[in-house]
């Protein structure tokens, strides 16, 4: 059975890496709006492997449930979720954005 405290440190570890992940996908987007196409793919992969750490915190703790553990309910958790969310719909967004620079760069 998982504790509080242990739901609040796997939190606070999707929390970090949401910020690490969404730091790179805004620094894409810079990138990509000053021509830097290359430089921005690159932190878009850095971004994407904060993502997969959130993923796999995240995802281990669905597989806990999925087993019939019961998980304490944490608003910190809740905010921790959240943040990936948000994170990843950044990610989207990014992405797009880049294409976007593309576009208007070759034109």
């Amino acid at each position: 059975m998982q504790t509080l405290e242990q739901m609040q440190t796997a939190a606070f570890q999707i929390i970090s890496y949401s910020g690490d992940a969404r730091s790179s996908y805004l620094e894409a987007i810079r990138e990509a709006r000053e021509g830097n196409f290359e430089r921005a793919e690159e932190l878009i992969k850095i971004g994407e492997k904060a993502y997969h750490e959130i993923h796999q915190v995240h995802f281990s703790l669905i597989q806990k449930e999925a087993n019939g553990e019961t998980l304490p309910f944490s608003l910190l958790f809740m905010h921790a979720e959240d943040q990936m969310l948000t994170t990843e719909t950044i990610k989207l967004l990014a992405l797009e954005m880049i294409q976007m620079c593309k576009f208007m760069r070759e034109r």
